[in-house]
């Protein structure tokens, strides 16, 4: 295998990525030279720019830097792509990012988050709370932390451990995360997703508890209470969590909301050993927020940090961008604007739920954009259930990300089979026009959510400008 000293420049095929782009960052940090191919610009991809890397815009093979020693791919880009062929075809080393994840954590202390849904801010969360605490970690996440903005950082020469540690999002699609070696595990669910790499949700499962066969030998597993199949689950050492289910090893008590924001105690208990955290403060929005928390809560207590340390560093957490995030604050009599990545029927639900346990009673209109033509067929009857529990939807195209059109898969397929009498088809043009209205329309403060993975958020300023009439 390639190691990390053979490497002087490496080139990505979707630099702009966003695991793609922390590997990006990870070698350029390494005083690696890094270049890359995106297809379109992008407010990461000018980030990039600023921090040295080089990216071309034009799929040209006289543009490709010929002096690489590593080539890493995006399994998303097509397979025609004449830089990809190019390599490929001139004897260069190509490999996926989960190729380049497995070399950089083979010699490191890995804790690796795992799960359909949460993985990001479980991970952000890790990540925040091992920096914050002086412990120190690397961390490579999935998307863009608040508190840096950025998906990568390396560990501080003033951390408290000697050896590296790394805390890495491990990715299910494609397989990736059977790539990586952890000592810690977190795995936060198992729900059916990329059936079009599974074929079905039992295969799904086999992959996940695949992975937690890959934690080393006196590792450790915490996994969200009540999961299917958990006792063919892995791991040495096994710790379970959950919002707020006293049969799990770490889970809350005493939650309550003030001023938007919530206040909770964890308990841990294992045998005969008790512990408690009093009074946790977490200022980001969502019930599956604190439940992440309490995953994070318990990774900080698997590597003793102290519990002073574990409660400032969430207090000062502030998220991450497009995971329950306030575009507009949340204000006394005032419209709420929240933008989020919720693209799976659970993560809808998890959504619309926490949105009610911080507004309660206010309207909450959510205009979503579906994902993947294959994710919308598989799930459609999830969807509109998850969908009907808003109080108003505005359904928009479908994002296709890497899949060409099916016959038949459209948004009207959820629109269909939705029960909400309060729910109309949307482009644009029109969701931004509505939006222009609800100020006139509406007689007392409601909450607005953009959801969706695709690029529903390239409307945010627009629809900022349109709600408050700015």
């Amino acid at each position: 295998m390639i190691t990390l000293n053979d490497i002087k420049a490496v080139y990505f095929i979707g630099i702009g990525g966003i695991g793609m782009s922390a590997l990006a960052r990870f070698f350029n940090e390494n005083g690696v030279r890094v270049s890359g191919y995106d297809k379109t610009q992008t407010a990461l991809t000018i980030q990039l720019e600023q921090e040295g890397l080089s990216i071309d815009f034009v799929d040209d093979v006289t543009h490709l830097p010929k002096d690489v020693q590593l080539v890493v791919y995006t399994p998303a880009i097509p397979k025609d792509h004449k830089g990809y062929q190019y390599y490929l075809s001139n004897g260069f080393r190509v490999v996926k990012r989960s190729d380049v994840l497995q070399i950089i954590t083979q010699d490191t202390f890995n804790v690796c988050v795992s799960g359909t849904h949460g993985k990001t801010t479980i991970s952000s969360m890790v990540g925040h709370l091992l920096r914050h605490s002086g412990f120190g970690c690397n961390a490579f996440l999935g998307g863009i932390s608040v508190n840096y903005n950025r998906n990568f950082w390396a560990q501080e020469q003033s951390a408290t451990r000697q050896d590296q540690v790394c805390v890495v999002e491990a990715d299910e699609y494609d397989r990736s995360f059977h790539k990586l070696s952890p000592d810690i595990a977190v795995l936060s669910s198992m729900d059916p997703d990329h059936l079009d790499i599974y074929g079905t949700p039992e295969a799904m499962e086999d992959a996940f508890i695949e992975f937690t066969g890959k934690i080393k030998s006196g590792g450790w597993l915490i996994h969200k209470y009540g999961l299917s199949r958990s006792d063919e689950l892995k791991g040495t050492h096994r710790f379970t969590y959950s919002l707020s289910n006293a049969s799990s090893n770490f889970y809350t008590e005493n939650l309550r909301v003030e001023n938007g924001t919530y206040f909770f105690d964890v308990q841990f208990q294992s045998g005969t050993e008790n512990w408690k955290l009093s009074d946790v403060h977490l200022q980001v929005g969502g019930l599956h927020n604190v439940e992440n928390a309490v995953a994070a809560i318990a990774v900080a207590r698997i590597l003793k940090i102290e519990d002073d340390k574990i409660k400032a560093a969430l207090k000062d957490f502030k998220g991450v961008k497009r995971r329950f995030e306030y575009v507009i604050n949340p204000a006394p009599d005032a419209i709420t604007l929240i933008d989020d990545y919720a693209h799976h029927p659970a993560e809808l639900q998890a959504l619309i739920s926490g949105a009610r346990s911080l507004f309660g009673k206010q309207k909450l209109i959510l205009a979503f954009q579906p994902h993947l033509f294959s994710r919308t067929k598989d799930l459609a009857d999830a969807f509109a259930e998850s969908l009907d529990a808003a109080d108003e939807v505005l359904l928009l195209p479908i994002y296709p990300a890497r899949e060409l059109p099916m016959e038949g898969v459209t948004s009207e397929l959820i629109f269909n089979k939705m029960n909400l009498k309060q729910k109309q088809l949307v482009t644009r043009e029109t969701l931004l026009h509505y939006a222009a209205t609800l100020q006139q329309t509406e007689s007392r403060p409601f909450v607005f959510i953009t959801a969706g993975a695709g690029d529903i958020d390239s409307l945010l300023s627009q629809l900022k400008e349109k709600l408050t009439g700015a």
